[in-house]
Order: structure tokens, then sequence, then C-alpha cells
């Protein structure tokens, strides 16, 4: 379970970082703009893009309830407006075939999810809003595809049950720690959690993030996260909720860019390397004679001291072993000391 395979895509802490864009709604029912978003993102050199599979009337009934303070519009204006038609999502799937990226949608019904089967999904993204939606995780467990699921607006027991769940269908699964903010302040990110997720659960952890910039995506990375996600837009103008805390294009591709130095650099391991030994040479010291000292004469803090480089015979690690013993012969000041100079 400490990784999960989607295509040909390894995911977990032995593999690079899975960075997903998410598209969401951000093309705001333009399937050009859907389009342009996936250029994008396969410039910028994700993994996968994902977009969203609304079908309005199937999953949620006629309000106008707001989507609390992301936007002043209906939330079922929103979602209406940014439908994708399913002949829309099966070129999107080909057109992200074509361009050799991987293409994902997050369902938001069980009606949505049969239209994905038929686009032959290889995996499912599942939102934070549908997290203790027992009917719909079934169904989407039943597939036996991997699951990512984000765990935002929930509590550790809620976590556990959907966890269970999956579990209980054999289907491969990995956690993404989510605050539901838009945009999220940094202090309710809770990078900490990834962590107790990794403790806990012990199958891939990520992290799903809505805050401004990438600074905490990249924390994330630092505490053991393999996947990321993030919003991506063509402009952060652009009419829509999520426009303003996704990314551009220049900061999607310093993610990625962040995403594979990070990884690089967590190894624990604490040995000279080989390529620090040129530097090791110069910028360590060796034991050095402080000023001129005669045959048989002791050596002391007086008479010795360490200075660089450390080119000499005793390295400064080694200046107590040398003091009380005795010089064989005359020396002068500044000598780097041999093992021949002593008795």
């Amino acid at each position: 379970m400490n990784e999960i395979k989607i295509r040909s895509i390894k995911i977990g802490s032995k593999h690079p970082v899975f960075v997903i864009a998410e598209a969401g709604i951000n093309h705001n029912g333009s399937f050009s703009i859907a389009k342009k978003l996936v250029d994008m993102a396969k410039k910028a050199g994700v993994n996968c893009i994902k977009f969203q599979t609304h079908i309005t009337e199937e999953e949620m009934t006629k309000t106008k309830i707001l989507p609390g303070k992301i936007s002043k519009k209906p939330l079922w204006d929103i979602i209406k407006n940014c439908e994708l038609t399913e002949n829309e999502e099966v070129k999107l799937s080909k057109y992200c075939k074509e361009r050799k990226i991987l293409f994902l949608s997050t369902p938001f019904s069980i009606t949505a999810v049969e239209r994905l089967e038929k686009i032959k999904m290889p995996a499912y993204k599942i939102g934070s809003g549908e997290l203790t939606n027992i009917p719909f995780l079934e169904h989407i467990a039943k597939t036996k595809k991997p699951v990512i699921l984000s765990t935002g607006m929930s509590e550790m027991n809620e976590i556990k049950t959907a966890v269970r769940l999956f579990k209980k269908y054999k289907t491969p699964l990995a956690l993404l720690q989510t605050t539901s903010e838009y945009p999220c302040d940094y202090k309710d990110i809770n990078l900490g959690v990834i962590e107790k997720y990794q403790k806990v659960f012990k199958i891939p952890i990520g992290i799903s993030d809505h805050s401004i910039g990438i600074y905490t995506a990249l924390g994330a990375v630092a505490k053991g996260a393999c996947i990321v996600e993030k919003h991506i837009t063509l402009n952060k103008k652009m009419s829509g909720p999520d426009q303003k805390l996704s990314l551009e294009y220049k900061e999607l591709s310093e993610l990625v860019k962040g995403c594979k130095a990070i990884k690089e650099a967590l190894g624990n391991s604490k040995k000279i390397l080989k390529k620090e030994l040129p530097v090791l040479r110069f910028a360590r010291e060796s034991v050095v004679t402080l000023n001129k000292i005669s045959k048989n004469e002791k050596f002391t803090h007086d008479n010795l001291t360490t200075k660089r480089p450390n080119t000499g015979q005793i390295p400064a690690k080694d200046f107590h072993k040398i003091i009380g013993k005795k010089a064989k012969k005359d020396l002068h000041k500044n000598k780097q000391l041999k093992y021949s100079d002593i008795i």
C-alpha cells in the first residue's frame, strides 16, 4: 500500500513527486480554453492535468446557496456555466493522449462516474466534499481503479471510515492533506498532518494546496508529500471563483522544478561525499607550529596551532594527541607538523 500506479506512473515516496495541474472549472465552460490549459500544463512539465465532471442536476438540488466567500454568484449558476459536455470530455481525453499528458477528471455524482467510465478513466480524484458520501465512494471503489482522495473539511474518524471502505474493496488509495479555504491562509495549511497521515495510514500522502503561490506546496514535498495538486489558470484576472488562487504558467513551471529539486535533496545519510573532498582539502586545517620549536622541546598550546589547508600529515582533529610529546628536531615557524618531527 506504500505506492499506487496510474497507467505506467508509479506514485509513492520512492518515486518522483506526482504533480497534478488542477484545471478544475477554470476553463469557464470553454472547450477551447480547456485545451489551452492542457497545453500549458504539458509545457510546464506536470504529470497530469485534472478537470471536473459536473452534471449539475445529478449532483445537487436547485438552490441559490452561495459557495461561501468564494463568489457572490449562486453555486448552481457557477457549476451550470462551467459544465463540459460528454462529447467535449471525450475529445479532451483524446487531446491529452495526443499531447502525452495524463487526463483525469473529478466526478461529483454517480452519473458522472459512469460517464468517465466510458472514457476509460484510469484513476479517480475525489474532492473533499465527497469524503463522507458513502454510496458515491462505494461506487468508485467497485471500479477497483486507483483513488486519490482529498481530506478537507473532515475529522480523523471520517477519514478512517473512508480509508476502511477503500481497503475493503482493495482499491489502491492515496490521501491528500487539504484545507478547504479559497484562498487558504498559510497558518491553516497544517503541513504536519502529512507526517501524521503517513504514520497512521501507511499509504501515499500528498497535498491539495489552495494557498497563494507555491511555498506551501514545496514545503509539503519537504515533509514527504509524494503528490502535489495546485489549481492552474491562463490568467488570474479571468472570471471564476478559483482563478485568483491558481498558478499561471511561470509559477507552475517553477513548482515542477522545485518539486524535483526538493525531492532530490531529501536524503538522510551523513558522510563525507566524494564531491566534498576537494573542498575538505583546503577548508579544513592541519597541525602547524606557532613559532620556532627547539629539538626535545615539548609541544604545547603555546607553540602549536591549527591552520589551513588540510594538506599536512596531522589533521586538526588530532591536535590534542600531539600535546605533551617532544620535537625530534628543530622546527621553524608555520611548519605543517609531520609524524617524523615527533619523538
